[in-house]
């Protein structure tokens, strides 16, 4: 690259110096300078066309940079000549590189002339000169070379330089092929940047037939309207009437025209998905010239929307859009209740499939771009209600969770909730711009439809009202509050008339409202419930911010609960006389209702004295029930009357003091029980409200309050169970709202189709019963013909028999229908229980994760294990795998890999001892192998738990200095805890046993391997089991898994800790002996299932024999030195690769070295192979010609080295003499074919000539000639490197020879070749 760059560099030379000369610049005193720099200066150039941007600015700064420090005229000039030449690369990414780096160094140098570079872009690419297939890049240099003068921010400054840029730029839209209308955008921003006079002394001439044919195409009127708003002191009325005839551009003459020229405009920019720019400026235009309702009804809404085009309508909504800042009230009123605002709407409505182009979100951008930049409240609010006010059936098209709502100032949005409150007690339908679809239009015939559009439209506002709520914008409480208030009045209550009292019964509604809107109601509102006891504290307050910071949710600035102020509020209704609930409550309802709220009183007054989040826990679960009282479900009252037993005894001064009386549950069991069954309950609210306090009842929890959550798992409390989960009615599951379901309506649907072909197959079973008792009723009736008599049954007999079959099938159709019931009846209630399990699972994983140190943790385990197992054998659809995947993440992310376990075990180490014993002997008992590995995995976890526990008998040995971690660690290792090291290892040891004996053990190699280096205090117990099972192991793979433990444990740096020196030589002894009887037991032939045993056996011989050599140990290695030599003669060692190498690993150890292999035997085999590649092409021996024999002892042979004839059978196949190769032979040139004896019997022939022929036996074998000569030909290809050089004439005809299929007349040159061939063997033949 950098040869051809300096060859580039060097031609042009010249051409710089002329071009230097033209300029007026100076000449170059050194050209060939800047080549002989080095690389770094060109290599900017070669950056700068790259198309990774990055590259490209980085290389125009260090450009820049260099030339600033150097400022060396002829690297400045060289490095215009570049990018100018750059400018009309043939790369795209090139082009706006160069112009980008070619603006910065004119902004850079203002010495540089414009007019100069200008003069060179326009003789470098010469639109006039270039050739045809170069104009596309010539064009876009001189495009690319404008650019970057009006770049560099001099062009407007240098009048002689800008009227040659317009000029240019004027020739270029000549070539709209490559550059489309990019000079035209481009003129039009030169224009927009350049001052008044410079426009009116230098450009309005040159534009002026630009600007009198701007009703021809859309740039040209783009330039007149920038022209008219940046110039209006040019433009004038008076001067525009001259240019082309009228003083305005918007007025009826021209309509036509801009209605023409705005629909080319769309659809030149329906690719790029953004708003023309004619089309605002014409619409600001518009406002200037105070034309705006006759531009927007005439040239918009009466013109562009009658053409039914796709990106003139989207061009209308964008306009819609983009119009919104720069209109005054009045005007976006109009243009909120006109037909563009139909159209969009109709768009919006139209587009709800995947498939279609939906302009919702971006018309949203627009909205929200409007309402954050606008600080009139008067426009904000005009807008929110012009597009809430867009109904389609009464439900506005904007969405109601729109989040364009927190721009809105705080007055704007208090304005806005009153509107909406009011739209819903007074629906005025006449002042939204409402549509219907295609649908709706066709059944018009269909009973009024006015109240389906209020309850829509009703919907929406309730939707819009709590999405205020969430959104996450400023808001006051009072605010928050009115909105809560509202809600819950309309969802449980009715004025009955007028008062100021309560102000959400100030105004009566217009229409009241039905039950189902109660129901919708009611159930926004609880959505609004669970958003308001996880909301932020609000305010700007000292407190607010204090109370921000603890993280504390549900309450106000004040500290009071949000729940509790709308039960304060829901108190005063239901003392009011002018109003009434939707459900009246019964006395036992207002008795509970009372009691709630002063049980509620009283744990505020607790608050200070008590923890106050437990407190505060509890008060919400009290009043969420008590609001629950207002749907009237009977089983609420039983609940919170439990509720509120439980909670007096839990923060009464008894129950501090130990019971003695164990009859009566307490108040941890019955809350328990009452958060069981309040996670039955479809809402959302209380699941979550019963989590967090479950969260503070934690600490709380006993060990009966535990089982209540566990017998949840027990499969055998399942049938005896009557408690929270039941099969719900399908009215019931109807009422739930989208904010109080879940994802069991998920999980419902897709269990469905599981049971639906079982019950077609069980409908047409016809079982013995019901075939007897047909046969019963045929028989009464006689219609079975059984007595042999002819006489057909009168009419009343066959109605009689009619009715009783049919009655019969009705009763069996009844009972199959039953059936079909009841299998669908236990197919829910399974879906219910999994489901109910579940959400009990999760209060399950809180009490692991917050009460880790609980020593009631150890419950948990067994009952977490049978569930596993359980799932294991359960059915497999996606539900019950989902289900046993939480179960096994919650055991073993939340109690195996906790971090934190129970610190005083001390009690119970002999229960914890015993539990560990059973775990592992179920491991060993169960035939699941993925089962087993829980369970195991559970008995680390106990063996985690005694270790890091402290005994007070034997306390651990300290460290003489306390800063030594090293120390600190050895001691740690060393100190058992509670753990009775003994009585595990007897455990373990057992398992071992059984996992080295066993046919099919569950254990794996991979336990035991987690149990050593996890608690390396395991290992010396057990290494001696391992050593012995080297060779007592039942089977081959058993005794290798045996090897492979030891090699690891003896891998582990701390087994040395808990051994002597004395201990460790033993070991490593009694290892190698094994080893060695192992090795001694293989048979002669190894079998394949010894292999592995081989290789495992190796590898731990060879670390024990590392350790011995290392450490220097003294163990007698005479009997494995025997051994493993006599493994030397076996050959299954040597043809194994991988045990070839362990072997000599091992005997490297024993100061033996593998005997290197002898590689001369394998050379003759190397040269006949290639011998016989040689070979290849050649006529075997049964198709050469015996009787040629003859003619080659009597016309010779080509001579051998001592002078006498070389037989055929001595001389190699294919060899020729070197004289032959050089073409030294005589008569070799006169011949074709030279070595054609060659080839055809393997024996060079003296001349190359012909063998001679007896009895005329030229012509055949002329035949077979041209035969083999085809076949040659496309067998092999470079056969002439083996021809004498001589033979030119050969390759000729081979080349004609191949073309003898196509060409007919190469076939009769060919045979005139063989006649002159014929006619020269004569002489030959007379030697």
């Amino acid at each position: 690259m950098a040869g051809m760059e300096e060859m580039e560099e060097m031609e042009g030379t010249e051409e710089m110096e002329g071009m230097e000369e033209r300029a007026g610049g100076t000449a170059v005193s050194d050209p060939r300078g800047v080549l002989r720099q080095g690389r770094a200066f060109l290599d900017f150039f070669w950056d700068i066309a790259k198309p990774e941007q990055e590259v490209r600015l980085a290389a125009t700064e260090n450009l820049l940079r260099h030339l600033r420090e150097g400022k060396k005229d002829d690297e400045l000039k060289y490095t215009l000549k570049r990018l100018v030449e750059g400018l009309g690369a043939t790369r795209e990414a090139a082009r706006p590189g160069f112009s980008l780096a070619l603006a910065q160094v004119l902004q850079t140098f203002e010495e540089i002339s414009l007019c100069s570079v200008l003069e060179q872009i326009k003789e470098k690419h010469n639109l006039e000169k270039v050739k045809k297939k170069l104009v596309r890049n010539a064009a876009f240099g001189n495009f690319f070379g404008v650019m970057s003068l009006f770049q560099s921010g001099r062009l407007v400054k240098d009048r002689k330089a800008l009227l040659e840029s317009i000029q240019l730029l004027q020739q270029l839209t000549n070539h709209q092929t490559h550059l489309r209308d990019l000079p035209r955008k481009t003129l039009i921003d030169i224009t927009s940047e350049v001052p008044e006079s410079v426009f009116e002394e230098v450009l309005f001439d040159i534009l002026q037939g630009d600007l009198s044919s701007a009703f021809t195409s859309p740039e040209n009127l783009h330039l007149l309207l920038v022209g008219m708003q940046k110039f209006p002191g040019v433009l004038k009325p008076k001067k525009l009437k001259k240019l082309f005839g009228s003083p305005t551009v918007v007025n009826e003459e021209n309509i036509p025209r801009l209605v023409e020229l705005l629909k080319s405009a769309a659809k030149s920019e329906k690719e790029d998905k953004k708003l023309p720019s004619v089309v605002f400026d014409l619409l600001q235009v518009a406002l200037k010239e105070g034309a705006f309702e006759l531009f927007w009804n005439e040239v918009v809404e009466n013109g562009l929307l009658k053409e039914k085009s796709g990106p003139v309508s989207s061009m209308c909504y964008r306009l819609l859009g983009s119009a919104l800042p720069v209109l005054s009230l009045e005007q976006l009123q109009v243009v909120l209740k006109g037909n563009v605002m139909l159209h969009y709407g109709e768009h919006v409505v139209a587009t709800q499939f995947p498939q279609g182009f939906k302009f919702a979100a971006e018309m949203e951008g627009y909205i929200d771009k409007f309402l954050s930049e606008c600080d009139d409240p008067e426009r904000q609010l005009a807008v929110m209600m012009g597009f809430s006010t867009l109904t389609h059936q009464g439900k506005p098209v904007l969405m109601s969770v729109s989040r364009v709502v927190r721009h809105l100032q705080a007055v704007t949005l208090q304005k806005y909730v009153d509107w909406l409150k009011d739209m819903f007690l007074r629906p005025d339908l006449d002042c939204c711009l409402d549509f219907s679809g295609n649908r709706q239009k066709q059944n018009r015939e269909n009973a009024d439809r006015t109240q389906h559009k209020i309850s829509r439209l009703r919907r929406w506002i309730m939707h819009r009202l709590v999405n205020i709520t969430e959104s996450a914008m400023k808001k006051e409480e009072s605010l928050v509050m009115d909105i809560a208030r509202f809600c819950f009045f309309h969802a449980f209550f009715v004025a009955k008339k007028k008062t100021s009292q309560i102000g959400e019964a100030s105004v009566l509604p217009s229409e009241p409202l039905d039950g189902q809107d109660h129901t919708e109601t009611e159930n926004y509102f609880f959505g609004l419930l669970q958003t308001l006891n996880t909301l932020p504290v609000l305010g700007d307050t000292a407190k607010a911010a204090a109370l921000r910071e603890k993280h504390i949710h549900g309450v106000t600035a004040d500290g009071k609960l949000w729940i509790f102020l709308l039960a304060e509020y829901a108190n005063k209704l239901l003392s009011s006389d002018h109003v009434k609930a939707v459900k009246p409550f019964t006395k036992e309802q207002k008795d509970i209702w009372e009691r709630t709220l002063q049980s509620v009183k009283n744990l505020q007054k607790k608050e200070n004295k008590s923890d106050s989040a437990k407190v505060g826990a509890f008060q919400q679960l009290l009043l969420s029930m008590a609001i629950h009282l207002f749907k009237n479900e009977p089983e609420t009252v039983d609940v919170l009357s439990d509720l509120l037993n439980c909670t007096e005894r839990a923060f009464s001064k008894e129950a501090k003091k130990k019971k003695t009386d164990n009859s009566e549950p307490g108040w941890v069991e019955v809350m328990v029980e009452i958060l069981l069954s309040l996670l039955a309950q479809p809402s959302v609210l209380l699941r979550r409200i019963s989590k967090s306090v479950f969260v503070w009842i934690c600490p709380s929890l006993t060990k009966r309050g535990l089982q209540l959550i566990l017998d949840v798992f027990d499969p055998n409390q399942e049938e005896n169970e009557e408690g929270a989960v039941v099969v719900m009615e399908e009215s019931k599951k109807k009422t739930k709202s989208a904010k109080d379901t879940d994802e069991e309506g998920s999980d419902d649907s897709s269990d469905e189709d599981d049971t639906d072909s079982g019950d077609e197959e069980t409908s047409e079973e016809v079982d013995d019963d019901f075939r007897s008792q047909l046969m019963n009723v045929l028989q009464a009736g006689n219609a079975l013909g059984g007595d042999g008599s002819d006489e057909e049954l009168d009419d009343e007999a066959m109605m009689a028999l009619d009715k009783n079959i049919s009655a019969l099938f009705a009763e069996q159709q009844k009972r199959i229908q039953a059936k079909k019931d009841e299998k669908d009846r236990m197919r829910k209630e399974k879906i219910l229980r999994r489901n109910f399990k579940a959400k009990v699972l999760d209060l399950i994983d809180v009490f692991l994760m917050k009460q880790a140190e609980n020593p009631l943790v150890f419950d948990i385990i067994e009952p977490l294990l049978q569930l596993i197992e359980q799932c294991m054998s359960s059915d497999s659809d996606k539900q019950e795998v989902d289900f046993l995947r939480k179960t096994a993440s919650i055991f073993r992310n939340s109690l195996c890999r906790n971090k934190q376990y129970c610190r005083s075990v001390r009690a119970l180490r002999e229960d914890v001892h015993a539990l560990l014993q059973r775990l592992v002997k179920k491991a060993c008992k169960h035939s699941d192998s993925a089962v087993a590995l829980y369970y195991f995995s559970a008995s680390l976890y106990l063996l985690k738990v005694l270790k890091g526990n402290t005994s007070s008998t034997a306390p651990p040995p300290q460290p003489e200095k306390q800063s030594d971690s090293r120390a600190k660690q050895v001691c740690q290792l060393l100190n058992p805890g509670c753990l009775d090291v003994e009585r595990v290892a007897v455990t373990y040891r057992q398992a071992l046993t059984q996992f080295f004996s066993k046919r099919n053990s569950p254990l794996t190699c991979s336990m035991f391997h987690d149990l050593f280096k996890r608690f390396p205090i395991m290992c010396k117990p057990l290494v001696d089991t391992l050593v012995e099972f080297i060779t007592a192991a039942t089977r081959q793979h058993q005794q290798a898994m045996a090897c492979l433990l030891l090699h690891k444990v003896l891998l582990l740096h701390e087994l040395k800790l808990f051994m002597t020196e004395e201990e460790w030589e033993e070991l490593i002894s009694r290892s190698i002996s094994q080893v060695t009887e192992c090795l001694k037991t293989l048979g002669k032939p190894i079998m394949k299932a010894e292999k592995e045993k081989v290789a495992k056996s190796l590898e731990l011989l060879s670390f024990l024999l590392k350790t011995v050599t290392q450490q220097k140990l003294k163990v007698k290695l005479r009997e494995v030195e025997k051994v493993l030599l006599s493994l030397q003669q076996q050959e299954d060692i040597g043809n194994s690769s991988r045990l070839d190498s362990l072997y000599w690993n091992v005997m490297r150890w024993l100061n033996h070295t593998k005997p290197k292999k002898d590689k001369t035997a394998s050379k003759p085999v190397q040269n006949t192979e290639s011998l016989k590649k040689k070979k290849k092409g050649f006529l075997p021996e049964t198709k050469k010609r015996r009787n040629r024999k003859k003619g080659i002892q009597e016309n010779g042979i080509a001579p051998a080295e001592d002078g006498e004839p070389a037989a055929p059978e001595e001389q190699p196949l294919g060899t020729e003499t070197s004289k032959k190769k050089k073409g030294l032979v005589p008569g070799g040139s006169k011949h074709k074919n030279p070595n054609k004896g060659v080839k055809e019997n393997g024996v060079a022939k003296v001349g190359g000539g012909v063998l001679p022929m007896v009895n005329g036996g030229e012509a055949v074998a002329d035949k077979k000639k041209k035969k083999r000569r085809k076949n040659r030909n496309r067998k092999r290809k470079g056969d002439e490197a083996e021809q004498a050089p001589a033979a030119k004439k050969t390759k000729g005809n081979v080349v004609q020879e191949t073309q003898q299929k196509q060409d007919k007349a190469s076939q009769q040159k060919q045979d005139k070749a063989k006649k002159k061939r014929k006619g020269k063997k004569t002489p030959v033949l007379q030697e």
